[in-house]
């Protein structure tokens, strides 16, 4: 088993014949020790927060796959904090989907002038280029063409799989009395085949969920929700 990447929350290992092994950490994302899913940088470790993730990423990927959703999912291991998926080439560097469905987080900051916060969104969906440095800049689909990242029809195809993904993640957080306000996602193209899929974890460490108008932070949501 060879580790080829070394990421904020997971580190990733090479199991040969086109799966990787995703190994769940305690690291979670934010600023100042403050958890934020859209922060770019390692805020802080919550002793158990990497089991947590799996244990939601598991169960959505689980009900994606049935539904017939293409996933990279192929198996987990609980226990060992593991994830066995397809290998799967991003694109470009990595690009991150959000759906937003309230005025939170960047969404917020960037247009507070015309927006209150919590105000209801659409499935607004935008795509922001995985890039550090720059704090991950929200780029334009015409952008994402003209740099040879996503053409017009992979951009249309990613954007209502988004939407599908996340009214169906919203779906199963509101039979337990969650609402979720923005989530994010990642895809990339399986290797075997070329299809566009779902790849990275589905859990609090990607999403933001309030109950009763209060926010829930992510173990606290694993609990809530898989109880």
């Amino acid at each position: 088993m060879e580790k080829i990447y070394q990421g904020k929350t997971k580190d990733v290992y090479s199991l040969g014949d086109n799966q990787i092994l995703l190994q769940f950490k305690d690291d979670v994302t934010g600023e100042n020790g403050v958890f934020d899913p859209g922060a770019n940088t390692v805020g802080l470790t919550i002793e158990g927060a990497g089991k947590s993730g799996l244990k939601m990423t598991t169960y959505f990927f689980e009900v994606l796959n049935k539904l017939g959703i293409p996933t990279h999912f192929i198996s987990s291991d609980i226990d060992k904090v593991q994830m066995i998926v397809k290998d799967a080439k991003v694109f470009g560097k990595g690009l991150e989907v959000i759906c937003r469905y309230r005025a939170v987080g960047s969404f917020l900051r960037r247009y507070a002038a015309y927006c209150e916060e919590g105000q209801p969104l659409d499935s607004f969906v935008e795509v922001t280029i995985k890039d550090d440095e720059r704090g991950d800049p929200v780029i334009s689909e015409d952008a994402l063409e003209m740099l040879g990242l996503l053409n017009k029809q992979q951009y249309q195809e990613l954007k209502e799989l988004t939407k599908k993904i996340c009214g169906i993640v919203k779906d199963e957080l509101a039979k337990k009395g969650l609402e979720l306000y923005d989530i994010k996602l990642e895809f990339g193209h399986d290797k075997t085949n070329n299809q566009i899929i779902l790849i990275d974890e589905i859990s609090g460490g990607n999403m933001r969920v309030y109950k009763d108008g209060k926010y829930v932070p992510p173990l606290e949501l694993e609990k809530l929700f898989l109880a």
